[in-house]
């Protein structure tokens, strides 16, 4: 299968606008009391019955902006190449990124339809721009064209499209329609598989249009359109939100790179930019006890930059090692030790300094996406110092490594101290505590402590014997222990002068 390409025939439809909604309007005035089915749509905050028209497929316009490819013609308009919709090239462009989107599953919903016809129906402005149904008609088109894009051909073939028309073009009421596309896209369609980096593009998009125009910040968040965004695409208010705060993380790694709207460099890397964000909301503000005492937001700057570098370079390690550098709790990523993290940010700093990038972006790439790809790989290639082993994999092991001999050697503090919290919440005035059974049981723990302390360090057991015997109040031995008492303190006496001697 090709994979997208730019093709170079600028052959513009010869169906204008005004001609594509005549002949919609001429099939919808004969047969619309005999569709070919009916179906309730959400319209206008309504649910409405609308008939379905079989729609022949060369009156139909793809929406280059439909939730499946928008990262995709996002970058590619970044590029200065714009996608005429209505040019024959601007068609074949959005096929080949529409067929590219999900090859396999493509496929599988190509066969169906050659079997047994479009099953799922479709939703165009009246003058054809297809609103809902992008990758169905794709498909269909492929069947009619001997399938250039899939490479097989069919015996059955479909000259038209099964849809129901709205009676409004795109542009007489573009945010209903967005809403409608919304729904029935990420909604309903999310299913069918996404490239993960549309959601979060298709969220920010929405917002920009309901905000007019504004960013997306933590700190300042339009309610209504988070909730409208969040009705739109079947998710939660909170949900939405994190994707606003993953995409503005995301646009950051981009520019960071230089890579400003090129989307197609987010692929594959979902989960670290959703771990990368958590960390930053957890972190920023100094306040954070999963980070090392004493940290700044100067601190969650490098944090942020490091991570930018392994995310650059995902498909060279495990993912999952990404998780090291920020999550969970203290004891378990390096930025929850202050000598760890210094440690590591200073070697990753060092290996940044010994890689010399590679030359300006080539924007004019026929093919960015690979070109930008080589680049990274490049980049991680310069760090093969010895030419076997990307210091930045090792620098990664090498903490790990020392993250978890703390954690093992932290382990019997945390027990002591455990054991310490619970012998101190124990009412000792209670009468129970003074029953044989039970002092019998504090006698056998005062024993593993002394004797642990005797293994460990003599001088530390004597220093607490010491300290024990200052504060013995002679006052408090009743008269039936006093002989006891006096009888024992001699043997002490006796079994410590030989070390004084």
């Amino acid at each position: 299968m090709p994979q997208t390409k730019l093709l170079q025939s600028q052959t513009v439809f010869d169906m204008n606008k005004e001609i594509r909604i005549q002949k919609i309007d001429e099939i919808i005035n004969r047969d619309k009391d005999n569709p070919f089915n009916k179906i309730e749509i959400p319209w206008e905050d309504d649910l409405v019955t609308m008939n379905v028209y079989k729609i022949p497929l060369d009156l139909l316009v793809y929406n280059k902006y439909n939730g499946r490819i928008l990262s995709r013609t996002k970058s590619l308009e970044t590029q200065s190449h714009s996608i005429d919709e209505y040019s024959e090239e601007g068609k074949k462009i959005i096929e080949c990124l529409l067929w590219d989107s999900k090859p396999d599953r493509n496929r599988k919903t190509q066969k169906n339809i050659a079997d047994f016809g479009q099953q799922k129906v479709g939703i165009i402005t009246k003058d054809g721009i297809i609103i809902d149904g992008n990758r169905r008609a794709m498909l269909l088109n492929d069947i009619q064209n001997e399938g250039l894009l899939s490479g097989r051909k069919f015996e059955k073939k479909y000259d038209y499209f099964k849809a129901v028309v709205l009676p409004v073009t795109l542009k007489e009421n573009p945010l209903e329609i967005e809403k409608l596309e919304t729904s029935f896209q990420m909604g309903e369609d999310q299913k069918l598989g996404y490239n993960a980096t549309e959601k979060y593009l298709k969220a920010k998009e929405l917002y920009h249009r309901l905000t007019g125009g504004k960013d997306f910040t933590p700190s300042n968040i339009n309610e209504n359109a988070i909730a409208k965004i969040a009705d739109w695409m079947g998710e939660q208010k909170s949900e939405i939100k994190s994707y606003l705060s993953t995409m503005m993380v995301m646009d950051e790694y981009l520019f960071f790179f230089g890579y400003d709207g090129i989307y197609t460099q987010l692929d594959k890397r979902e989960d670290q930019f959703l771990f990368l964000t958590k960390w930053l909301g957890t972190f920023y503000g100094e306040s954070s006890k999963k980070a090392f005492d004493g940290y700044t937001d100067d601190d969650v700057d490098n944090l942020k930059e490091i991570a930018f570098d392994y995310l650059r370079i995902r498909n060279e390690y495990d993912g999952k090692e990404f998780r090291n550098l920020a999550d969970g709790q203290s004891e378990n990523h390096f930025f929850g030790d202050k000598s760890i993290w210094a440690s590591f940010l200073s070697k990753h700093e060092e290996i940044r300094r010994e890689i010399s990038e590679e030359p300006e972006i080539d924007f004019n790439s026929n093919d960015l996406k690979s070109h930008l790809d080589d680049r990274d790989n490049k980049y991680f290639e310069a760090s093969k110092f010895d030419g076997k082993n990307s210091a930045f994999i090792e620098n990664l092991k090498d903490h790990k490594t020392n993250v978890e001999y703390n954690r093992s050697a932290g382990a019997p503090e945390k027990l002591v101290k455990k054991a310490s919290q619970a012998f101190s919440s124990i009412k000792q005035n209670h009468n129970a505590f003074t029953k044989p059974e039970v002092q019998k049981v504090v006698q056998d723990l005062a024993m593993q402590v002394t004797n642990s302390m005797l293994k460990k360090s003599p001088l530390s057991l004597l220093q607490h014997i010491e300290s024990l015997v200052k504060s013995f109040d002679i006052d408090n031995v009743s008269d039936s222990e006093m002989d006891e008492v006096q009888k024992t303190a001699k043997e002490i006496n006796k079994l410590l002068y030989p070390i004084y001697k």
